[in-house]
């Protein structure tokens, strides 16, 4: 796990990559390293954590035998091990991932890509072609940004902040105009900034001699198909447990310790009564819990609940209400573009803990309500009501009355492939592909990394969801209830209540707080944001208007009144 960084073209300097380097220290603290060709014109840099081979043989940039292949490695190859025995006849020089990644590179080409097992963003020179490979796993874990100077250099980096490198970065009206018009956000490869753009996930990009190309590597709904799976369900669900199983051993790869984010949820709690039945009655990795102080909000009952009868040290991290204004600073300087609110903030406290207490990697249950439809509105779509952008608000999410009209027409609407003849899985691929996972895959990225912790989502293997894409609706939907054949597994792991809980949303109190204790700080950010584009983006008198009413009301929504402020951050941490 680290920060990778990349420039190729007339543009490549030390001194450009240095700089690229240093703004990404927090991503890897523990070793830093650059090459640059010297027949040029490319360099290769790296921020390293280390995870796996903590010594100097882990060093990157990491070259083959005859140092024709450089490569830069984001990520973890979770499967090495199996890929070292394949490849067994290549020289190695450390026991790392990355160079297992770089002998699968020097076998079997771009074809490697589909052997791996992990999340990645990978970087690789060729000194004799002259030519950069760059890609990036299947559902996006791990960033990769770009962008082409005015010379046709390109600047290539983990993080958009290091692209400063190549030129002033402006802000794209189009995508600020589509998030405060519609809500969304990571849908495409295009970011907040006019210069800078994200490699699509399960894409790879080829540059030389100033000439680009990117291509799909991997799609599920290829890989899924139309037709469902006719086998008995309990064979489907041992095929089911024994891909967890794997998935979970794999993810505890680990020459650092390793703790989970515990939460009282159902994909939570069930990540924990896998690592239980992994490891056994004795396993004592420590359980990370993010509280805020209102009993309304937290889910630390249904924590000491899962951990009564287990040797796990429950480890509570609590987010106060002092602490929001200076957090949320950091946090936007991190993340470069909007980020989740209050309970992005609170998840972060998890990582500074985690850190604190030398946990360094730790694993969460990101991604089992969009294999298995564990939303609301998936029950609902079957019924022909449409699956909102924005979970969990009665009231419209957004406020596209408070856009001057002029930028509001900005906005893109038609973004999201529906690629399957029924309208539960194309809902399912977009909460995949453009909704959901792209934006939370973001926030946790940048929040984890910014205390230089390793997160893994075991959940997200790209295994479970091709087998859980292709059940019929009624092994995911029954009597209005989503995810019915996790729950089937979950009654083996977990106590009855907590299978049964209703689904929750992860919250924190969001609306009591910006309505109280941080009423004149979110004031003072929507203030900024109106200083930053009133009149050419906001109405600043319908804005204000909103604002007193949301103040003097009972609001269900704040995620609108979160735009502005995020809009407010960014421009304060951008011109700070």
């Amino acid at each position: 796990m680290c920060g990778i960084s990349g420039i190729f073209g007339p543009g490549c300097t030390e001194s450009r990559l240095r700089s690229m380097l240093d703004t990404q220290h927090h991503r890897g603290p523990d070793d830093r390293g650059m090459w640059i060709d010297p027949s040029g014109p490319a360099g290769l840099g790296q921020n390293r954590l280390s995870i796996i081979d903590l010594s100097s043989a882990g060093h990157q940039p990491m070259s083959n035998a005859d140092g024709t292949l450089w490569m830069v490695l984001n990520g973890e190859i979770y499967n090495y091990v199996e890929l070292r025995r394949e490849l067994a006849d290549y020289p190695y020089r450390s026991q790392t991932d990355t160079e297992v990644a770089l002998a699968a590179y020097e076998r079997w080409g771009s074809a490697c890509l589909d052997r791996f097992i992990g999340m990645f963003a990978i970087l690789i020179w060729d000194t004799r072609s002259r030519q950069l490979f760059a890609a990036r796993d299947r559902f996006g874990v791990k960033p990769l940004n770009y962008r082409i100077s005015a010379d046709g250099t390109l600047f290539v980096s983990s993080e958009i902040k290091a692209l400063r490198a190549g030129g002033q970065l402006t802000p794209d009206p189009i995508a600020w105009a589509t998030y405060l018009n519609t809500g969304m956000l990571d849908y495409s490869s295009r970011t907040f900034w006019q210069e800078a753009r994200s490699l699509a996930a399960g894409h790879s990009l080829t540059w030389r001699n100033g000439d680009i190309t990117t291509r799909r590597w991997y799609d599920l709904a290829d890989r899924v198909g139309e037709e469902f799976d006719s086998r008995p369900v309990e064979v489907v669900e041992e095929e089911y447990i024994a891909l967890l199983e794997n998935s979970i051993r794999l993810r505890f790869r680990s020459d650092v310790p390793v703790g989970i984010n515990l939460s009282g949820g159902l994909d939570s709690s069930t990540l924990l009564g896998l690592v239980q039945k992994v490891q056994g009655a004795d396993s004592d990795v420590k359980a990370f819990t993010f509280v805020t102080g209102d009993p309304n909000y937290d889910e630390l009952p249904w924590v000491q609940q899962m951990l009564a009868r287990t040797r796990h040290e429950s480890v509570t991290c609590r987010l106060d209400v002092s602490q929001v204004p200076a957090m949320a600073e950091s946090i936007q300087d991190h993340q470069d573009e909007p980020f989740g609110g209050l309970p992005t903030i609170a998840y972060a406290r998890i990582f500074e803990e985690a850190r604190a207490r030398g946990t360094i990697v730790l694993l969460d249950g990101q991604g089992m309500d969009e294999q298995w439809a564990g939303y609301d509105y998936y029950a609902r779509a079957l019924n022909g009501q449409p699956g909102s952008v924005v979970q969990g608000t009665r009231e419209s999410p957004v406020r596209p009355e408070c856009l001057l009209p002029e930028f509001r027409a900005l906005a893109e609407t038609s973004v999201t492939r529906q690629p399957f003849a029924d309208e539960l899985r194309n809902l399912q691929y977009r909460d995949i592909h453009y909704t959901k996972i792209p934006r939370a895959l973001r926030y946790n990225d940048r929040i984890s990394m910014r205390r230089s912790t390793e997160l893994r989502e075991p959940f997200l293997d790209y295994r479970l969801f091709e087998l859980a894409l292709r059940q019929p609706v009624e092994r995911k939907i029954l009597n209005g209830t989503g995810k019915w054949l996790v729950r089937q597994i979950a009654r083996k792991l977990l106590p009855e209540a907590v299978v049964e809980a209703p689904k929750r949303p992860l919250q924190t109190p969001q609306r009591e707080w910006l309505q109280g204790p941080l009423n004149g700080w979110a004031a003072d950010c929507i203030e900024a944001a109106l200083d930053s584009h009133g009149g050419t983006w906001l109405d600043r008198e319908a804005v204000r208007a909103a604002w007193r009413s949301y103040c003097a009301g009972n609001p269900d929504n704040s995620f609108y009144i979160w735009q502005w402020i995020t809009l407010g951050l960014m421009f304060r941490t951008v011109h700070a």
